[in-house]
């Protein structure tokens, strides 16, 4: 009888384990799903390159960033240019001290945020900028790949003002065979998990992520 009940037992927990194994090869492969769909709708292009907005917003982390947010501004996209997350900008200063050798125009129409510290942080600190400039629409300027969760952020903070993506191309991130490439990948990967992270974080009740590093 104790045979029996140490058999029956044991199949028990061998179900329950192999349940649990199933259960977890089945969110590994949603999550791999969901990787690769993420790195294979990274924009490689502007879509809307010639609409012009009240504002354009850059997100600082690279001087590609900056100077395509200048060089739209010179353009005549947008009325202002606000650069959030300034702190993080380690080429920022230079690049704006050029800017302000540049036409009047152009030199009153630049605005620097420093409270930012993460996407959440510039997507708040941006919205507050909007509101207090009565601005209704924005050219958002980021890297390609940190596009999808800063639209997330931003409409999430402003969901009635027009964003309009204007992603810069890092020549480092190799969009194309991005799995052969180990820095690519890694960068992939790390901003798909915080994409998850920005998507989840309404259920758990939290405002923001306290780790999250900038973008």
């Amino acid at each position: 009888m104790s045979d029996r009940v140490a058999t029956a037992s044991g199949a028990r927990r061998h179900h329950r384990l192999r349940g649990l194994g199933l259960a977890l090869a089945a969110l590994f492969g949603c999550y791999l799903g969901g990787l690769v769909w993420f790195a294979n709708t990274i924009p490689d292009t502007i879509e809307d390159a010639g609409a012009t907005t009240d504002a354009i917003v850059v997100l600082t982390g690279g001087s590609q960033r900056v100077q395509s947010g200048l060089q739209l501004l010179a353009a005549g996209k947008a009325k202002k240019l606000f650069v959030s997350g300034v702190y993080h900008g380690v080429d920022v200063t230079a690049l704006l001290r050029t800017a302000r050798q540049s036409p009047d125009a152009v030199q009153c129409c630049i605005t620097l945020g420093h409270e930012a510290d993460n996407t959440y942080g510039n997507a708040q600190e941006t919205a507050t900028w909007m509101r207090q400039e009565n601005f209704r629409s924005l050219r958002l300027v980021t890297s390609s790949y940190h596009m999808r969760r800063a639209l997330l952020e931003f409409a999430r903070a402003m969901p009635s003002v027009l964003i309009v993506p204007n992603p810069v191309f890092p020549e480092s991130v190799r969009q194309e065979r991005w799995w052969a490439w180990p820095g690519t990948l890694d960068l992939i990967v790390g901003e798909y998990d915080k994409f998850l992270w920005a998507l989840a974080r309404p259920w758990f009740g939290a405002t923001k992520s306290e780790t999250e590093t900038p973008a």
